[in-house]
C-alpha cells in the first residue's frame, strides 16, 4: 500500500444508512480496531426510536461516529473528515456534519430515482442539490461490489446485500492504513462457529473493500494517525452503560455483599441489566420486573435482606420508582437508583440524549426526601461514579442516584482497567448479633444507622414507610420525633460531604469566565475551554459530579470570577439549583434541548460572547 505524506492529529468518520445497513457494528469494529491501533478514540452512536423507519427515508437513518487521534480526545467531534452514506437520505441527514474539505464514501447502486423520492429530493441529483460538488467524492457500487465478491456464495441474494456495510469497513480501514485483522476475529467468533457461510462472506466482502480502495488508488485519501501516548497498562474499549455495570460487581466485590439488580427494560438503560445478567459466575442476581415499580420494590426487599441492590432505568421510570425511593429513604437502606436521562418529557426521545432529571433526581418524591445524587460525565468514569454510588449507599445506609444519559451510556472510549487491589475498601455498617436490646436507628457520629440483616438472633426490629421512633424503629406519630427524623435524614446526606473529593477546575482558580457543567456534557465543553486557553482567554471550567451534596469548596471556587456561565442540555435546571444554594452569584445559561449534544463550535460561540 502506499504511504501518505504525512500523519494527522485526528480524523472523524460517520458511517450513515439504514437502520437496517449495519452501520453501529460497522463503527464498532472500525473503533475497536482504532483502539487496538492505539489511538485514543471517542464514539457517538445516533439511531431512530423506531425498531425500522422506512427504508430510504430520513427518518429511519442510523449513524455512528468516531473520533480518533493522537491525544486529547475527548468527544466524538463536531463535524466529519469522512462519510460513509449508503443512501442519498443518509447523505441528505448528515450534510450538515461534513468538514469543507471531506471525503464522501456513497453507495452508487442506491442514487436510484425510487431512493432519491424517499429522501424527498428535489433534483435527480442529490450531491449537486445539496452542493457538495466541492467535496472529494467516492461513488462506489457498493452493493454490486458485495454481491460479485459473493458470486460463488451458497447465501441467497438477500443475506449477500447484507454484507455491504463490511465493504464500506474495508474501504474505510484501507484508507486510515488500518489491517483487517481484528474484523476477520470478530466476524469469526460472531459467526464462524454457527453460521460459518455468513462469517465466510462478511470476510470476503472487507478484504473486497480493502482492495477496491488499493486498486483505485484511494490512499491519496489517507487519513492515518499515530498512536497515542497512553500511560501503560491494560485497555479495552467500553461504553457507559457497560462500565456501569462494571463498577456495580468491582463494589459488590469490595464491599463483600452479594450484587442485586431488579429492573424493567427501557431506553437507553437496558443495557445494563443484560451486562448484569451475564457475570451470575461473580454471584450477580438480576431479575428483569414486570414493570418499573415492581424493579425497585424487589430491589428496597434485597437491600433488606442484605445485598448491594441496584435498578437501573431512564427518566419515565424515575418517575415511577419515586414512591418505592422514598420507602428507600424512610427505612434508611442502601440502594443505587441508575437513570440514564434520554430526551422528554413522557416518552419523548427514547434515543436521543438530555440532562432534563436533575431537579426530579434532586426533589421528586413526596415529603422531606433527601438523596444523594451523583452525575458521571463520561463513558468510562461511569465505572468510577458507579462505584462511588455504590459506596456512599452502603457505607452511608442511603439510597443513591446515578446520573448518566443517553450519549455516553452509547458512546465508547478507550479505558484504562484497574486492578482491584488498588480500589478503595466498602466498609457497610453491618450490625452484629446482640443479646442487649437492639435499637436499629441508634446512629454514628454521621448519623447511619446500622445494618442488620433478618434472620440474625437478637437483630429483630420493625421497619417500613411509616415514620419510626428515633431509635427503637417503633412507629410514631410524635410531631417531636417526626421533626427529628427528618432533621436527622437530612444531616446524614449533608454529612457525606466529608467523604467526596474537592472539586477541582480546570484552568486558574481566578478569571473572566467560569464554564461550569456537570454529567456528560464534559467533553465538548474541556474541549471548547482548553481552545480558549490556547487563544489567552481567562477561561476556567468547573465540572461538577458530586451534585447532592456538594462539595465543600463550590462557593470558594464561584468566588474567583466574574462572572459564571453554566452549559446544560436542559433549559437551566443546574443554574436554577445553584441559584438557590449561592444567591450571591448571578448563574448565566447556555442551554440546549435538540436531543442532540453540545458541539464544541457553539461552546466557543457562546464563550466568545460573554466575554466581549
Amino acid at each position: 500500500m502506499e504511504q501518505q505524506n504525512s500523519l494527522l492529529k485526528d480524523v472523524v468518520i460517520r458511517f450513515s444508512g439504514d437502520s437496517g445497513d449495519g452501520m453501529q457494528l460497522t463503527g464498532t469494529l472500525f473503533s475497536e480496531t482504532s483502539a487496538l491501533a492505539g489511538n485514543a478514540i471517542s464514539t457517538f452512536p445516533d439511531y431512530p426510536a423506531e425498531i425500522r423507519a422506512p427504508q430510504g427515508t430520513v427518518a429511519g437513518v442510523s449513524g455512528f461516529q468516531v473520533h480518533f487521534g493522537s491525544a486529547g480526545i475527548t468527544n466524538p467531534g463536531d463535524k466529519c473528515d469522512v462519510l460513509v452514506a449508503m443512501n442519498p437520505a443518509a447523505l441528505k441527514a448528515n450534510v450538515a456534519f461534513l468538514k469543507q474539505d471531506a471525503t464522501i464514501i456513497i453507495d452508487g447502486d442506491s442514487i436510484t430515482a425510487d431512493n432519491i423520492a424517499k429522501a424527498s429530493f428535489a433534483t435527480d441529483n442529490p450531491l449537486a442539490e445539496l452542493e457538495l460538488l466541492d467535496r472529494n467524492i467516492i461513488i462506489a457500487r457498493i452493493t454490486t461490489m458485495t454481491k460479485e465478491a459473493l458470486s460463488d456464495s451458497a447465501l441467497d441474494n438477500k443475506a449477500k446485500v447484507k454484507c455491504k456495510n463490511m465493504f464500506a469497513l474495508g474501504i474505510c480501514l484501507y484508507i486510515t492504513d488500518r489491517t483487517t485483522a481484528h474484523a476477520h476475529d470478530y466476524i469469526n467468533a460472531k459467526f464462524g462457529r454457527k453460521n460459518p457461510a455468513v462469517a465466510e462472506a462478511n470476510n470476503l466482502v472487507i478484504e473486497a473493500g480493502y482492495n477496491y480502495a488499493a486498486n483505485n488508488h484511494l490512499s491519496h485519501n489517507a487519513y492515518a494517525v499515530e498512536p497515542a501516548g497512553l500511560p501503560k497498562g491494560k485497555y479495552r474499549t467500553i461504553n457507559g452503560n457497560v462500565a456501569t455495570a462494571w463498577g456495580f460487581i468491582a463494589a459488590s466485590e469490595k464491599s463483600s455483599r452479594p450484587l442485586f439488580c431488579g429492573s424493567y427494560p427501557i431506553t437507553p438503560a437496558t443495557v445494563i441489566l443484560e451486562e448484569l445478567a451475564k457475570h451470575k459466575s461473580l454471584g450477580v442476581k438480576t431479575v428483569q420486573a414486570e414493570d418499573e415499580i415492581a424493579g425497585i420494590c424487589t430491589a428496597v426487599g434485597a437491600a433488606y435482606a442484605g445485598n448491594f441492590a441496584v435498578t437501573t432505568t431512564s427518566g419515565p421510570g424515575l418517575s415511577l420508582k419515586s414512591e418505592a425511593l422514598g420507602l428507600a429513604v424512610m427505612a434508611e437502606l442502601p440502594l443505587v437508583v441508575v437513570d440514564v436521562q434520554r430526551g422528554g418529557p413522557s416518552t419523548g426521545l427514547p434515543t436521543k440524549t438530555e440532562q432534563s432529571d436533575l431537579l426530579q433526581a434532586l426533589y421528586g418524591r413526596n415529603g422531606e426526601c433527601p438523596v444523594p445524587v451523583i452525575a458521571a460525565s463520561t463513558p468510562s468514569d461511569c465505572f468510577k461514579y458507579a462505584f462511588e454510588a455504590s459506596k456512599i449507599a452502603m457505607e452511608h445506609m442511603t439510597p443513591v442516584v446515578l446520573l448518566t444519559d443517553g450519549f455516553i451510556a452509547n458512546s465508547s472510549e478507550a479505558w484504562a482497567i484497574p486492578k482491584m487491589a488498588d480500589m478503595p475498601a466498602i466498609n457497610p455498617p453491618i450490625a452484629e448479633s446482640s443479646e442487649q436490646t437492639f435499637m436499629p436507628y441508634r446512629r454514628d457520629s454521621r448519623h447511619v444507622r446500622s445494618w442488620a440483616f433478618p434472620g440474625v438472633k437478637g437483630l429483630e426490629h420493625r421497619i417500613g414507610g411509616l415514620e419510626k421512633h428515633f431509635a427503637t424503629g417503633n412507629i410514631s406519630y410524635e410531631p417531636a420525633n417526626h421533626a427529628l427524623m427528618v432533621a436527622t435524614r437530612a444531616a446524614k446526606v449533608a454529612a457525606i460531604v466529608e467523604d467526596i473529593p474537592l472539586q477541582s477546575i480546570m484552568g486558574q482558580a481566578t478569571g473572566e469566565l467560569l464554564v461550569v457543567g456537570w454529567g456528560g456534557t464534559r467533553g465538548h465543553i474541556e474541549s471548547a475551554v482548553s481552545q480558549m486557553q490556547t487563544m489567552g482567554f481567562a477561561v476556567s471550567h468547573c465540572h461538577l459530579n458530586y451534585l447532592n451534596p456538594l462539595p465543600k469548596n463550590v462557593e470558594q471556587i464561584f468566588a474567583g470570577f466574574k462572572r459564571i456561565l453554566v452549559c446544560e442540555l436542559n433549559e437551566g435546571q443546574a443554574a436554577s439549583y445553584l441559584q438557590g444554594l449561592f444567591p450571591q452569584f448571578v448563574f448565566e445559561r447556555f442551554n440546549k434541548v435538540e436531543g442532540q449534544p453540545f458541539t464544541v463550535a457553539e461552546l466557543l460561540n457562546a464563550f466568545n460572547e460573554k466575554l466581549s
